[in-house]
């Protein structure tokens, strides 16, 4: 997967040891995305660095990788790449035809490759997950792209002769020259979830690029292209035609990233989209020949016991894991987490977000790829299936009773209540997030004469795919890239996504179920229990030996003078909270205050955060 650092600078000369020093020093912050090899590579006006994590032709592709002139062996382009081109292969073979030579197996020698031949337009080509800063040399221009979707990160921070860039925060604070301030826009994605902006990063001075863009850099400044976004249409295919063209589209984007020369495996939780990944990649590995897919769940050690049902979490995953289970023949491992061991890794998964996170739903999710991580290198996942075809309980809510903001979060009723007085003063959440609610509807690319529902329901899976999927996309990497683990998103797959975004609302939900659709299209492949069983959302920590450790470290919060987040919160409203059981309510959205607030105060101290009003 691997880690991306540079610094393009027009008046500095990059090939000095201090600055080359500097380059691998923001780099070595990665190593654990990259935990395989490094390199840096310098010329007069820029440095890039790499950590690399090793899963295509393990013994070659080192990176920064240098594209050279076939017939006079002349550098012309160096890349330094986070993620995964899955189709690689094909366009390899087209690459061939046009008479281009590889020495590698590697996706990364394809991308520069396709530069060659395509140039800045080869981005659009590409199916994948990826991040990469791209310097070709004759230009003398930096590319910044990052994939469709935004499943890998890319950071960049642009200064008076430059740009500084890496694919998270705490590389560009390596540099020593970007600060970690945080302004009233910052503390509006600290305190809510899923209302980022594209492009934010929650650091005053830094941007992310935004997914299916590139960011172009040099002399002449700096420009922004966007490659690829949802486009809208009448959707003309009947509903087998449709059932069809989805398991078509899943199953490729399956049997595409199920390549590695690595160990690979899959992450399972006995819902639908999890094991339709399962199945259909047990599938492409038997038909191969290979070992029978290794998968991997997780579960509370006091779940048995102390599970209660709410409007997410319908029922317990450990009973359809394992229909799933003897159903496919996987090698399977249950991964049990230790109440203990939620408040404990806190301050790990700070680390690895570089902001506050969301407390228990961080810990568990890192917690299990850890484990993974001690067998296998890569995994696939179902993320991306309940945003591409209507799985959460809002779908089904707005298209009957519309909320006019953003769906997850409706109906919170004071979201600055926990916020200190003197923040009220310079902060009011819920106008800030009118704002951009207003501001992602206008970006909406509504389809001629659409009224009704169906107007609404495009709404709701626009916000869907460019504020909710980011937060969950960013939340997987992190956690994921932590651990050295490279998790691979099929429902994520640009071709996937494109079809299923014009697919009528009434047809996602065939048989009047959620994710209906996808259901129909994988029946044949798993048990029937599990074909239609409800939507039921990541497991969550609510024991009591967990839940009473968050309050009395909240406790002990409120009573420390020095605590620099009880300047931004309100001492009266926490301590309501830790009296009162009734802080964990069970909702995905909002995540429970009171573990945000202690990762609140470790991020103020540990990052040394200026909070910039």
């Amino acid at each position: 997967m691997c880690g991306i650092a540079g610094w393009l600078d027009w008046e500095r000369d990059m090939t000095g040891p201090d600055h080359a020093r500097t380059v691998s020093r923001m780099a070595e912050t990665l190593a654990l995305r990259g935990p395989d090899d490094a390199g840096v590579w310098s010329a007069p006006r820029i440095g890039l660095g790499h950590r690399r994590l090793a899963v295509i032709d393990v013994d070659h592709g080192q990176q920064p990788m240098v594209a050279h002139g076939q017939d006079d062996g002349r550098e012309l382009a160096v890349v330094s790449f986070s993620g995964e081109i899955h189709n690689f292969r094909q366009l390899r073979g087209e690459l061939t035809a046009k008479g281009h030579r590889f020495r590698t197996g590697t996706d990364t020698e394809v991308l520069l490759a396709a530069y060659r031949e395509w140039g800045e337009e080869s981005v659009g080509r590409f199916a994948g997950m990826f991040a990469y800063a791209l310097w070709d040399i004759a230009r003398q221009t930096l590319f910044l792209a990052r994939d469709p979707l935004g499943v890998k990160p890319l950071h960049y921070a642009e200064h008076s002769s430059g740009v500084i860039f890496g694919s998270e925060p705490k590389a560009l604070f390596a540099s020593g020259r970007i600060a970690p301030e945080v302004d009233a826009e910052g503390l509006v994605d600290v305190f809510t979830v899923a209302a980022k902006r594209p492009g934010d990063a929650v650091f005053r001075t830094m941007r992310e690029v935004k997914p299916g863009h590139v960011v172009r850099f040099d002399r002449q400044g700096t420009s922004v292209h966007q490659y690829w976004r949802l486009r809208s249409a009448p959707h003309e295919d009947d509903i087998p035609t449709t059932v069809g063209r989805v398991r078509e589209l899943l199953g490729r984007a399956v049997a595409e990233q199920t390549e590695a020369d690595v160990p690979l495996g899959a992450l399972l939780s006995g819902g639908i989209d999890s094991s339709a990944i399962t199945a259909l990649g047990a599938g492409t590995l038997s038909a191969a020949g290979l070992d029978p897919l290794a998968t991997y769940s997780v579960d509370f050690a006091d779940s048995e016991e102390e599970f209660t049902a709410d409007a997410l979490h319908v029922s317990r995953d450990a009973p359809f894991v394992q229909a799933v289970v003897g159903h496919l023949g996987t090698k399977h491992t249950e991964v049990l987490v230790e109440p203990a061991s939620l408040l404990q890794e806190s301050r790990t998964t700070l680390r690895a977000r570089d902001i506050p996170g969301v407390g228990d739903l961080d810990v568990s999710l890192y917690l299990l790829f850890r484990e993974v991580r001690r067998h296998l290198t890569v995994a696939l996942s179902g993320e991306g299936a309940d945003d591409a075809f209507g799985g959460y309980p809002w779908f089904l809510g707005e298209s009957e009773q519309p909320t006019d903001s953003f769906p997850w979060s409706a109906g919170i009723q004071d979201r600055n209540a926990v916020l200190s007085a003197e923040l009220r003063r310079s902060l009011d959440l819920h106008e800030r997030l009118d704002v951009r609610y207003r501001e992602a509807l206008d970006e909406v690319p509504h389809l001629d004469g659409e009224s009704g529902t169906d107007r609404r329901m495009r709404e709701v899976y626009y916000l869907q795919h460019t504020r909710f999927l980011p937060f969950l996309l960013d939340r997987k990497d992190r956690m994921s890239m932590a651990n050295g683990l490279e998790v691979r998103v099929p429902f994520c797959d640009h071709r996937l996504v494109d079809y299923v975004w014009n697919v009528p609302w009434q047809v996602k939900r065939l048989g009047d179920q959620e994710k209906g659709l996808l259901r129909s299209a994988v029946e044949d492949l798993l048990p029937a229990e599990v074909v239609h069983r409800p939507k039921s959302g990541f497991p969550v920590g609510k024991g009591s030996e967990y839940l009473d450790s968050v309050r009395a470290a909240v406790s002990d919060m409120i009573g420390d003078s020095g605590s620099p987040a009880m300047e931004l919160l309100d001492a009266t409203t926490l301590r309501g909270m830790v009296e009162n059981k009734d802080w964990f309510n069970g909702a995905f959205t909002p995540p429970p205050i009171l573990p945000r607030a202690l990762q609140l105060d470790s991020w103020l101290r540990d990052y040394k955060v200026r909070v910039v009003l």
